[in-house]
């Protein structure tokens, strides 16, 4: 039985994932770490520091400032940490890799194996279209949504500008009397709304041309069920940092 801390287990997210792992045959929920008490099935903690529960590995669904607190009392405790958490910092990605000298750490900018495949899908036309086509994100969530870019935008834009042999600036949104686009531009555009779950659309727009390549999550159900199988695949890995794609190729 794989024992799990949920860290932000008190959110919507949590609600998801203790539901979700309920199912699971092989899983179980053995502490929630939050500073807000709810109420869950397992007990809650203020902080991983609290926590005197044993367990196997940590699912992070909190935020960035949670995170910071949680890593080096993951790292001093053994505990591998799958990092949902988006908004990070340079300074929270250094800590990232800073602790992945000690313990296993999963982290991605989005935990749907869609959008993951989406990845796969923009590597190759952002090859092969390179750099006749101007690229611009448009990524849409709800209201609530504390970070903007999303996470998950970045990630989209990261692989495009490494797949392109041109070099690529992001541009965030566009305003002003001075817009005409300037060649070697990303656009990353954020749309906060009512309780979209999360949408990201990609558009190569070339000459007498468009192909745009696109993702809908309709519930935070896809987000959750990534988790639990990156937590899965994470307990029997050595320290270093992984990704989505470092599971697809393994299960593959």
């Amino acid at each position: 039985m794989i024992r799990v801390i949920l860290t932000g287990c008190s959110g919507r997210m949590g609600t998801v994932i203790t539901d979700l792992v309920a199912a699971q045959s092989d899983m179980e929920i053995v502490a929630g770490i939050d500073v807000h008490q709810v109420d869950r099935p397992y007990p809650i903690y203020e902080s991983l520091s609290a926590c005197t529960v044993a367990a196997d590995v940590i699912i992070d669904f909190s935020s960035p400032q949670s995170v910071r607190s949680m890593l080096p009392v993951a790292a001093d405790k053994r505990l591998p940490a799958v990092i949902a958490t988006t908004g990070l910092s340079e300074d929270d990605l250094a800590l990232v890799q800073q602790s992945a000298q000690q313990i296993p750490i999963f982290r991605s900018g989005n935990m749907s194996l869609g959008i993951n495949l989406l990845q796969q899908l923009l590597h190759r036309a952002a090859q092969v279209l390179g750099a006749d086509f101007d690229v611009e994100i448009i990524e849409k969530h709800h209201n609530q949504k504390k970070d903007a870019p999303s996470g998950t935008a970045l990630m989209l834009a990261d692989t495009i500008r490494e797949s392109r042999e041109d070099a690529l600036t992001y541009v965030y949104g566009r305003a002003g009397g001075d817009t005409q686009r300037k060649k070697g531009e990303l656009g990353i555009h954020a749309v906060r709304g009512g309780t979209i779950v999360g949408q990201h659309e990609v558009i190569f727009a070339g000459h007498d041309e468009i192909i745009t390549i696109g993702h809908q999550a309709f519930s935070r159900q896809v987000f959750a069920t990534g988790a639990i199988a990156a937590a899965r695949y994470l307990v029997t890995r050595q320290p270093g940092v992984y990704n989505m794609q470092d599971m697809l190729s393994t299960s593959a």
